[in-house]
């Protein structure tokens, strides 16, 4: 268990959350603009805990979350007391851990309106929807600059329109990419409100790294 609650804070901690901090209020269940589908680089957190269970099998992206989020920069949270799935590790084929997918319900599944299996068979959608491009799937790290990673997303999911994907990182490597959908839960739509990686340029950490910079545990 305590494997499992290292790999959600560290998943946690290799983001630059695009909105700020203080942007998280309870909200109304159904009430926000678009949602923002987050797509963890584990790498990054594999190369930290190499020897933990869940990076046996080398994985690539992962979902951090699918979130309701306003326009303003703002997001609701916790919107009800509503109880999440019967069997919340069915998910696991897309978020490797039961404690993230367990905390992800809670706080960001009850603001959205759907049940709880809705709600992670929408993620799951959204995750198999998503085309990565080569650049992902190097066997070495490759350093670009973060508007050539946006470019090679765009190009691989040539559907979404420009300033609909974000990249994100965090002591110059490449944490995350962002997506944002309309209120269907599929349709791409420009981000507002949030930011994005400022780096001239990152390092995208290959599958199976041994090493990376330690990140100190920040959740959404």
């Amino acid at each position: 268990m305590k494997t499992l609650t290292s790999l959600a804070c560290l998943f946690a901690s290799l983001l630059v959350i695009a909105a700020p901090a203080n942007a998280q209020k309870k909200g109304k269940v159904g009430v926000f603009d678009f949602y923002l589908l987050n797509l963890s680089w584990s790498p990054e957190f594999c190369a930290i805990e190499a020897t933990s269970p869940e990076c046996k099998a080398k994985p690539g992206f992962i979902v951090h979350g699918l979130w309701p989020q306003n326009n303003n920069g703002s997001y609701p949270v916790s919107c009800s007391n509503a109880p999440g799935p019967k069997n919340y590790s069915q998910y696991l084929d897309i978020s490797p851990d039961l404690t993230l997918l367990e905390h992800e319900w809670p706080k960001h599944g009850t603001c959205t309106g759907l049940g709880p299996d809705a709600f992670f068979q929408l993620e799951r959608t959204d995750f198999h929807a998503f085309k990565v491009p080569a650049a992902f799937k190097n066997t070495k790290a490759v350093t670009m600059t973060p508007a050539a990673i946006q470019q090679q997303l765009q190009q691989a999911n040539p559907t979404f329109p420009a300033g609909s994907i974000l990249v994100s990182c965090s002591n110059k490597e490449l944490t995350a990419v962002e997506a944002c959908l309309a209120k269907d839960g599929v349709t791409p739509t420009v981000c507002k409100g949030l930011s994005e990686c400022a780096e001239p340029s990152i390092t995208i950490l290959p599958q199976g790294s041994t090493s990376a910079v330690n990140k100190k545990p920040v959740k959404r």
